[in-house]
């Protein structure tokens, strides 16, 4: 079973977060490079403007720092996508901002990443938005945590200080729920254990940071066990070949699925049976996270956008009450009585904030309990109550039916982020 595209090989979505200086747009471009997924005058340009800066080496952050605005202020501000890919799996980095106004970014970032790359400056070590960094992809359950202890050239490639970095990270990610953590020494610049092992470090018996990405394991990340299949849009063609034909169009969030499975529609909750699963011009033997395709059923049962298709003896809970962490995204700050609109999956609600339990600190993990507000970026616990059910699970059972995004309905601008907790 693939768990990435359509074509069998493995996609592996990775975010990257570090605070200035500390090398993530030149990691990137080394990856880029040595694996070969630039051009060669992309190459060329970028040798020249570093000859014409008086550089002796080439300047790889220029492959990624595109915006004018970075390359004047020599900071990242928004999440940039970046795609290459090796004989053995196919990647897109989300290249997110450290900075701590732009934590709405990372969590955006993040939010569908498989593996998170943390990188810190052996010179510096730890800082307080390494903690950040860590906290976050932490919250959003990203199951894959890698910290790149870059720079370590500058260090004389000392074992002693990646050490003293190593066992504090480890400390730190304890008190937070990481299930994956693997930390490596590189130096993004000279490319040492970045794509092949360094011969500068050969006290480092583990893998490349390239090495890693690739033999990361995945499979066992997605949810396969509950059938959770959100509605897309109801496909009826107008044409005389296909006056028959109704099935519904969506992407599959959880389980697998296959023609002959018993499921429910909710909230309507009838019942019928799979007959077929289409994608394209063929018919599938199952479907599975993240693929797309369209279901037909055995009966005409009323079924339209915004509802879920699900096992009878699996469903997910029906709720007009969240309880959720949210990471606040707008100038104006979240208070209580503020109304929204709750887009869950394929349903748009209104909703209604009831109260904030707290705000949380996410460099100390410190509960603000007396917080009557959260600010642009800042995280913190919420109840809600929408106007229709939703059909949710916890966000740490299934990422995608445990989240939701918040818009306000004047202007229709996304102004957060929620996680459904329990």
């Amino acid at each position: 079973m693939s768990t990435g595209t359509e074509t069998g090989m493995d996609l592996l979505r990775f975010a990257t977060a570090g605070s200035v200086d500390d090398g993530k747009s030149t990691l990137i471009g080394r990856l880029l490079l040595d694996s070969k997924a630039i051009f060669e005058d992309q190459l060329e340009s970028v040798e020249k403007t570093s000859k014409d800066k008086g550089f002796d080496y080439t300047d790889l952050a220029l492959l990624t720092d595109g915006l004018r605005s970075e390359r004047e202020q020599g900071i990242t501000i928004d999440v940039a996508y970046r795609y290459f890919a090796t004989p053995r799996r196919k990647f897109i980095i989300a290249d997110t901002p450290g900075h701590v106004q732009y934590t709405r970014n990372m969590v955006t970032g993040a939010s569908t990443a498989d593996l998170g790359l943390v990188l810190v400056d052996a010179r510096q070590g730890m800082t307080e938005q390494s903690r950040r960094h860590a906290v976050i992809l932490s919250m959003l359950r990203v199951p894959h945590l890698v910290l790149a202890v870059n720079k370590m050239d500058l260090v004389g490639f000392s074992e002693e200080r990646f050490r003293e970095i190593e066992a504090e990270f480890t400390a730190f990610a304890r008190k937070l729920d990481v299930p994956d953590l693997t930390v490596i020494p590189i130096s993004a610049l000279r490319g040492d254990n970045v794509v092949s092992r360094s011969e500068n470090m050969d006290w480092y018996e583990g893998s490349s940071l390239l090495h890693h990405l690739e033999h990361v394991y995945i499979g066992s990340d997605r949810e396969m066990r509950d059938v959770r299949f959100p509605v897309q849009y109801v496909v009826r063609p107008k044409s005389d070949e296909f006056h028959d034909y109704r099935g519904y169009a969506g992407q599959v969030a959880g389980g697998v699925m296959k023609p002959g499975d018993e499921v429910i529609v909710l909230p309507s909750g009838m019942t019928s049976t799979i007959e077929a699963i289409d994608a394209f011009d063929k018919q599938l033997d199952e479907a599975y996270p993240p693929m797309s395709v369209t279901v037909r059923l055995a009966d005409d049962v009323d079924v339209s956008r915004g509802d879920m298709i699900a096992r009878v003896n699996n469903q997910p809970e029906q709720t007009q009450d969240l309880d959720a962490m949210i990471c606040w995204m707008s100038p104006g700050a979240l208070k209580p009585r503020a109304k929204l609109l709750v887009k869950h999956t394929t349903r748009t609600v209104k909703a209604l904030v009831k109260e904030i339990d707290y705000r949380l600190d996410v460099n100390t993990l410190h509960r603000d309990q007396e917080a009557e507000e959260i600010g642009l970026n800042e995280l913190g616990r919420v109840r809600m109550r929408v106007q229709q059910p939703l059909m949710v699970d916890l966000y740490e059972q299934n990422r995608i039916t445990g989240s939701f995004i918040l818009i306000d309905p004047a202007s229709g601008v996304t102004v957060g982020a929620g996680m459904v907790r329990g």
